[in-house]
C-alpha cells in the first residue's frame, strides 16, 4: 500500500501554528515511508473562506519548505463530484430528504437541553415519503441505528462510539451545497488517503464520515489525532500567547528551520534529542510515537533553537533569509560586505534575523544619528585627539585586515598613554553610530577606509559642535 497523508486547511485565515506542526506530522510520514502528500483546500465555506487566507496557508507551506506532491486541490471544484454521490446514496436508501424547518429542530434541541439529554436531529423524516412540494430541504446521511464504530487511533489508541449516540447528518444543505463531513470523506477516498492526521477537535466527525466511506463502499483510512497545543500559561494557544501565524515567526526574524524542529518536538520525540535536520526528523518520524497529552509553547526554547540554527547552519542558507529582513527595513545590501561575513560576527549576538538586520544596517548605509547615550557617554572632548590619531593610522594601513587594523588601535593607545577603552569606544561610536557593536578589528574590516574617514570626521564635528554649544 502507498502511504497517502494529506493537510487540509479551511482558507479563513492564515495557517497557525497548530495547523502547520498537523501538516508537518503529515509531511513526515510520508517522506518516511515514501508515499505521497496532498495538499487540499477545504473551502467550502464560501462566505469567510478568502484568497488572502489561501496565499496565507500556501506561503506558510513554502516557507516551511513543507512541499506537496499533489494539489493544491479546491472542494469548490468538486461540486459535481460530491453531487453525484450524494444522488448516488438517496437512490440507494442511504440518504433522505429532510423538510424540518430550522426553527423547528431548534426548538426540539432546546427541549432536549432542559431534559439533560444530547442535543440531536430526532429523525423526523428518516421514512417519511410525504415530501411536500416546492418545500426546501436538506439531505441527510441514514446513519445506522445500531452498533458500534471503532477507531484504530495511532496516538489515542482504540476509540469506539455506539451508533445510537450519532444523529443523521446532514451531507447537503437547503441550497445545494454539500457540507464540510461529506466532501472531506468524497475528497480522502478519491485522493487515495491511507492516513488521516489531524487536530483531536475531528475526533467527533471520525464515527460519522466512517459512516459515510463505508456506505459509499470505499476503504477506510488510519487516524491519528493530534492534541492540542496550549501557550505558556498552560491555556489554549491564541493570539494572547504573541505570534500564532506562522508567517508572523519569519516576520519576527526566526528560520524556518527552528520553526520546524520545535514543531516537531510539541508532542513527539526521539530519546532526549533536541536538535534535528530536516533528515534526521523524516528518518526517525514514527505517528506511533505522537504524545495524547498536550504540548505547552515555549518561546524560550524556540529562541534557542533559532540562536543554534543561525550559528550552525551554512552563512549562505541563513543569508537567504537575512536578506529579506534588510529589505523590510529598506536597505540595500548589494553595495557591502557579504551577508555571510556579517552573519559570522553577529549571529553571537542575536536572538534573531530581524536583530541581526536592525543592528547591521551600519555596513550598507549612513546611520541618521549617533545613539544618544552612546554618544553622549564617548564623544566627548576628551575623545577628539585619539580619534584624530587612530583615523591617521588607519588611513596609513597598507593592508586592510582585522589583524592590522587591532594594531592600529592598540599602537595609537599605546602612543596616547590611554587604555584601551579611551581610543576603542568613541571609535565604535563613530563607525556605527552606537556602543554595541562586534570586536572593532572585525567590523571595521567589514567597512573600508573611505567609509571609516566619512564616520569618523562626522564624529569630530559632533564633538567640536558639543564643544561650542
Amino acid at each position: 500500500m502507498t502511504v497517502v497523508t494529506r493537510f487540509a486547511p479551511s482558507p479563513t485565515g492564515y495557517l497557525h501554528v497548530g495547523g502547520a506542526r498537523t501538516a508537518l506530522y503529515s509531511w513526515l510520514y510520508t517522506k518516511n515511508q515514501g508515499g505521497e502528500f496532498v495538499l487540499r483546500i477545504e473551502d467550502t465555506d464560501i462566505e469567510r473562506s478568502t484568497q488572502a487566507a489561501i496565499d496565507a496557508i500556501l506561503e506558510g507551506m513554502q516557507w516551511l519548505g513543507l512541499e506537496w506532491d499533489k494539489g493544491p486541490y479546491y472542494q469548490t471544484k468538486r461540486f459535481d463530484r460530491y453531487k453525484e454521490l450524494i444522488e448516488q446514496l438517496l437512490a440507494e436508501g442511504k440518504a433522505y430528504k429532510c423538510f424540518m424547518p430550522a426553527e423547528e429542530l431548534d426548538a426540539i434541541r432546546e427541549a432536549q437541553k432542559e431534559r439533560g439529554e444530547k442535543p440531536r436531529y430526532p429523525g423526523t423524516w428518516r421514512d417519511r415519503t410525504d415530501h411536500p412540494e416546492g418545500q426546501p430541504f436538506v439531505i441527510r446521511f441514514r446513519n445506522p441505528l445500531e452498533g458500534t464504530v471503532v477507531i484504530k487511533d495511532h496516538i489515542r489508541g482504540t476509540i469506539e462510539i455506539q451508533n445510537e449516540e450519532l444523529d443523521d447528518l446532514i451531507i447537503q444543505r437547503s441550497d445545494g451545497t454539500p457540507t464540510y463531513n461529506f466532501c472531506v470523506v468524497v475528497d480522502d477516498w478519491d485522493m487515495g488517503v491511507s492516513h488521516v492526521v489531524r487536530g483531536e477537535d475531528h475526533i467527533n466527525n471520525t464515527p460519522r464520515q466512517i459512516n459515510i466511506l463505508e456506505a459509499l463502499g470505499a476503504p477506510v483510512p488510519e487516524y491519528a489525532h493530534v492534541s492540542m497545543i496550549l501557550g505558556d500559561d498552560g491555556k489554549k494557544l491564541s493570539k494572547r500567547h504573541g505570534a500564532v501565524s506562522v508567517m508572523q515567526y519569519r516576520d519576527d526574524g526566526y528560520l524556518p528551520e527552528a520553526v520546524l524542529n520545535y514543531l516537531v518536538r510539541l508532542g513527539w520525540s526521539h530519546g532526549d534529542q533536541e536538535i534535528f535536520s530536516k533528515e534526521e526528523m523524516i528518518e526517525l518520524f514514527n505517528l506511533d510515537a505522537i504524545s495524547p497529552s498536550a504540548s505547552a509553547f515555549n518561546t524560550e526554547k524556540l529562541i534557542w533553537l533559532n540562536q543554534h540554527y543561525m550559528k550552525t547552519m551554512p552563512a549562505e542558507e541563513v543569508a537567504k533569509h537575512l536578506v529579506w529582513h534588510f529589505e523590510q527595513l529598506g536597505v540595500d545590501t548589494a553595495n557591502g560586505p557579504s551577508l555571510e561575513s556579517v552573519i559570522a560576527i553577529q549571529a553571537d549576538r542575536v536572538k534573531t534575523l530581524k536583530e541581526m538586520a536592525e543592528i547591521s544596517q551600519y555596513f550598507y548605509k549612513e546611520y541618521d544619528s549617533f545613539d544618544e547615550k552612546a554618544a553622549k557617554k564617548h564623544l566627548r572632548p576628551v575623545a577628539k585627539d585619539p580619534l584624530e590619531a587612530v583615523a591617521a593610522k588607519l588611513a596609513s594601513l597598507e593592508q586592510w585586515s582585522a589583524e592590522a587594523i587591532h594594531e592600529a588601535i592598540n599602537k595609537t593607545a599605546e602612543e596616547l598613554e590611554v587604555g584601551m577603552g579611551k581610543v576603542g569606544m568613541p571609535l565604535r561610536v563613530a563607525v556605527t553610530g552606537s556602543g554595541n557593536s562586534p570586536s572593532l578589528d572585525v567590523t571595521l574590516n567589514l567597512l573600508n577606509k573611505e567609509q571609516i574617514a566619512q564616520r569618523i570626521d562626522k564624529a569630530l564635528k559632533f564633538i567640536a559642535d558639543r564643544e561650542n554649544s
